[in-house]
């Protein structure tokens, strides 16, 4: 059964991309009950033709995803470790953070689905939606290659939850780049550019330990100065960890919720 042209144009405007072969569109959307549904209708006439479904298609677009998400926080934390690298990409490709962007396409309302599937409320499924949103990454890849996917993917997927850990300054994950923020956040509060500090340097070559300090300057409304202090196995990282302690200070002196005497001691990480 071909899906309503009309329809799909819909889709592709909100992916962003027209289909050279809309076919690899349709079966992104065909679930696997609509699929035998159409292979029961086709040997009750006599006719032995296979329905295609999305369950490949999803496993070419899981690992497409993994591929695309991998490349770009490589390219863009040179100095975050293996563990980290893939902590913050098991967050981002997580069925539960890739549930926003498949409602936000309204991916539900394009399923095909089997009556049973229907009846149960399978537009409304997390599982559902998100398998489907991987079968249209690998759609996505099949008709307009890489740069296609990629491009979609940093668009409606990275860059949107990085945003959002950013903003959220999830302690368990690397975020974008805390020295911007707290530029950022200085100059937001009146405040000179932060400068950094280094402490000290110990441990043997291969295992080196830096301690920095991020120091923030008062401001002309009379904000107080501030010291934050982190280690790290390199000064980038250690410079990031004090960085992120001084945005998370200044984040909670916004929200009025700090009682902290003028010139604090620096913490120690």
């Amino acid at each position: 059964m071909k899906s309503d042209p009309i329809e799909l144009s819909v889709l592709e405007n909100a992916l962003g991309h027209r289909f050279r072969r809309p076919e690899l569109l349709e079966q992104a959307l065909m679930h696997a009950s609509y699929a035998r549904e159409m292979e029961s209708k086709n040997a009750a006439a006599g006719q032995v033709v296979p329905a295609p479904d999305n369950e490949q298609m999803e496993f070419l677009g899981d690992a497409v995803l993994s591929f695309v998400v991998s490349q770009e926080l490589f390219r863009r934390f040179p100095e975050y470790r293996e563990g980290e690298l893939s902590k913050l990409r098991a967050h981002i490709v997580s069925a539960r953070n890739l549930l926003r962007p498949a409602r936000a396409l309204k991916i539900g309302q394009f399923l095909r689905l089997g009556k049973g599937e229907e009846r149960s409320g399978g537009r409304g499924k997390s599982a559902l939606v998100t398998d489907a949103l991987e079968a249209l990454i690998a759609a996505l890849y099949l008709d307009g290659g890489l740069e296609a996917a990629h491009s979609f993917i940093l668009r409606t997927i990275l860059e949107p939850e990085l945003a959002e850990v950013h903003k959220l300054g999830d302690k368990q994950l690397p975020v974008m780049d805390y020295k911007s923020a707290l530029q950022e956040a200085a100059h937001a509060s009146g405040r000179p550019q932060p400068r950094y500090v280094l402490v000290k340097e110990e441990g043997p070559d291969h295992r080196k330990m830096f301690t920095m300090e991020a120091h923030v300057a008062a401001s002309a409304d009379g904000d107080k100065e501030f010291v934050r202090r982190s280690e790290g196995s390199t000064k980038k990282l250690a410079e990031q960890g004090a960085a992120r302690k001084a945005w998370e200070y200044l984040q909670s002196l916004k929200a009025g919720s700090a009682g902290v005497s003028s010139r604090e001691l620096p913490e120690q990480s």
